[in-house]
């Protein structure tokens, strides 16, 4: 099981959390044309490595975490709130 370190509530199991997609990923502009929009939430690649995403604390603060996981080790590198800038070591 993973355990993830939420920046408000500290190290929680990974049942705690819901996964919410990929943070590296910007929304579209509310006046994008419709395909924007689909290609934002449908179109995604299979990263395999070191990749940011959002995770939803639903058992516990009910924020939003971002993580830096490893797709195929599912090590967590770093967590943090929105908007922080996160450095990590790539291995």
């Amino acid at each position: 099981m993973h355990r993830i370190d939420c920046p408000w509530c500290g190290l929680r199991d990974e049942a705690e959390f819901q996964y919410q997609g990929d943070a590296s990923v910007a929304p579209p502009a509310l006046d994008a044309r419709p395909e924007a929009a689909v290609s934002a939430v449908y179109i995604r690649t299979n990263p395999r490595g070191w990749h940011r995403e959002w995770w939803h604390h639903v058992g516990g603060c009910r924020q939003f975490v971002q993580v830096i996981r490893h797709t195929v080790s599912h090590r967590i590198a770093a967590t943090g709130r929105p908007g922080d800038e996160l450095e990590f070591l790539h291995e």
